[in-house]
């Protein structure tokens, strides 16, 4: 595979999944991450020195319970019910949910590997939302999602009433192009 044909093909996840495994690069994280590891090794880079951007572990029960100095890359801090919990009764509701600029936020701090990003730094984050994401990195990778909401706020969506599958079958037709990978009005016709 050459890298112009690596950027002009979308692949979901397990199959940039596939594609690491076969070249021998690091086959876990996300999106982002795979696409990183490929263009690395598409431009040149061998495969034995493109490293995982954050380290592979399991998350083991924390002694210590959850609080505002909690850094982020604490072995024991993951987005997972009892964060979700702590979330929840912090900000008084009953139901709480991560934003995908909470979980950049979180891989980031594991990437620098920066103890002094907390849970502190990601409440700061759901108080006062920048508006702007954590990664663009991790933003191109949002295609499909961004190519329903452009189609879905379209004047022409207007027209069907199951607009989701409309948006399915266009996509189909532009995933499988090398165009780019944007919804555009004259799809449509």
């Amino acid at each position: 595979m050459t890298l112009a044909t690596f950027e002009q093909t979308y692949f979901y996840k397990t199959e940039l999944s596939q594609l690491c495994r076969t070249y021998g690069l690091p086959a876990y994280g996300t999106k982002a991450e795979l696409n990183h590891y490929l263009r690395l090794y598409l431009t040149g880079t061998p495969a034995t020195a493109i490293q995982p951007l954050r380290k592979k572990h399991a998350t083991t029960p924390s002694a210590q319970p959850l609080s505002l100095t909690t850094p982020l890359i604490d072995p024991s801090f993951s987005f997972n019910q009892t964060t979700r919990a702590f979330f929840a009764a912090y900000f008084g509701v009953t139901h709480f949910s991560f934003t995908k600029e909470m979980a950049a936020l979180k891989r980031q701090a594991e990437i620098t590997q920066d103890p002094t990003l907390t849970v502190e730094d990601l409440i700061k984050l759901v108080q006062q939302p920048t508006h702007t994401s954590v990664s663009s990195l991790e933003d191109a990778t949002y295609q499909w999602n961004q190519f329903v909401k452009d189609f879905c706020h379209s004047p022409e969506s207007a027209a069907y009433s199951q607009k989701l599958k409309v948006a399915a079958y266009l996509w189909q037709q532009v995933k499988h192009s090398d165009q780019p990978k944007k919804y555009r009005p004259e799809l449509l016709s």
